[in-house]
Parts: structure tokens; C-alpha cells; sequence
């Protein structure tokens, strides 16, 4: 679905879940309509503004399934950053982390499954920035097309055991201190 309320014909948003948002809610980042994964909603203005302020580095933990087998020297050329073209211009990506990892088990059904004829590789990337379309460039840039894309973690918010379309509400306070962030003070 798309990480958006504001309703798009033949399209499903977050307005679909099964859950009555607050007015003002928005999306603190985004996933586009082919990710999967941990989305973060809230009401709070200064915590979106806080979140997505490029100084803060908050590290965003991604799953994700490429075509074919990824070598350890591509493991290298992502992490150290590489040239990625954004709106037109070339952009050099912040160093990141890369791993390959096993089959993820428990993984919702999509739509869309992957085929299981074709070799694919399962890496985890931990960015500490989130520009669009950011790991799908990356993995085109070394040569590995993005199959499957799942966002597990922003920080020490974790998505754990929910499954796609699960709501869960965090208090205030515990979301500022799983995003490390200082909650701001309250005026008196």
C-alpha cells in the first residue's frame, strides 16, 4: 500500500487498515509501493521533524532480496558508498552497513512472490540516511536488481512479530527513547 491517507483510485493507503488514526497522523518517512515493512505514524510534529533531519543519523535496518549471487567485494563497494543518480545528478551515498543473510523466515506472502527458479541473494543494510529510491539504485548500481524490500527496524523501533496491516501504538516517551532522541521540553 501506499504510505499515504489521501485515497488514490485502485490503489490501497494506510486510510484502508483497520484502524482509527487520529486526525493529523502522518507518515514519518515513506516506503514506496513495492517495500514492505516498519512504517512509523504519528501526530507529533516535532518528532517527525527531529526523525527526518539528515544531522540525526538515524539507522534504518532493511531486508533485502537481489537478483543472482552478491560477492563479498560488492558488500565492500556498498558500504564504503557509492554513486547513485538522484533527481538527475549523481549523489555518492553515506556509508552503510551490508551483510548477507539467510532466508528470513516467517516472511508474509506478497502478491507478487519472487520466483523461485531464479538465484537470489538476501542482504541486510543498515543506512543511516533514506533517499528515494536510495537501495534499489544501490543494488542497480553493483549490479543486483531489488526483488524484495522489507524495512525491519528505524533505531531501536523494531518490527518484530507484526504482520502486514498490524497497528501498534507506542507512548510518547517510548518512541522518542527507541529513536534516541531527546523528547523536547514542554513549555510551561
Amino acid at each position: 500500500m501506499l504510505s499515504q491517507f489521501v485515497r488514490i483510485p485502485k490503489k490501497k493507503v494506510l486510510g484502508d487498515l483497520n484502524y482509527n488514526f487520529p486526525e493529523g497522523t502522518n507518515a514519518l518517512g515513506r516506503l514506496d509501493e513495492n517495500s514492505e515493512g516498519l512504517l512509523i505514524l504519528s501526530t507529533d510534529k516535532q518528532l517527525t521533524g527531529l526523525l527526518l533531519k539528515p544531522e540525526n543519523l538515524h539507522q534504518r535496518v532493511y531486508w533485502v532480496q537481489v537478483h543472482g549471487v552478491v560477492k563479498q567485494e560488492t558488500l565492500k563497494l556498498l558500504e564504503e558508498g557509492i554513486t547513485i543518480r538522484m533527481h538527475k545528478e549523481d549523489y555518492f551515498t553515506k556509508p552503510c552497513k551490508a551483510r548477507i543473510i539467510d532466508t528470513p523466515s516467517n516472511l508474509a506472502l506478497r502478491g507478487h512472490p519472487v520466483s523461485e527458479d531464479k538465484t537470489t541473494t538476501w542482504l541486510e543494510l543498515i543506512l543511516i540516511e533514506g533517499k528515494f529510491h536510495q537501495i534499489r539504485k544501490m543494488t542497480a548500481a553493483v549490479g543486483h536488481q531489488t526483488m524484495r524490500l522489507i524495512r525491519t527496524a528505524i533505531e531501536d523501533v523494531l518490527i518484530e512479530d507484526m504482520k502486514p496491516g498490524e497497528v501498534r501504538e507506542l507512548l510518547r516517551e517510548e518512541i522518542y527513547e527507541k529513536l534516541k532522541i531527546e523528547m523536547p521540553k514542554v513549555n510551561s
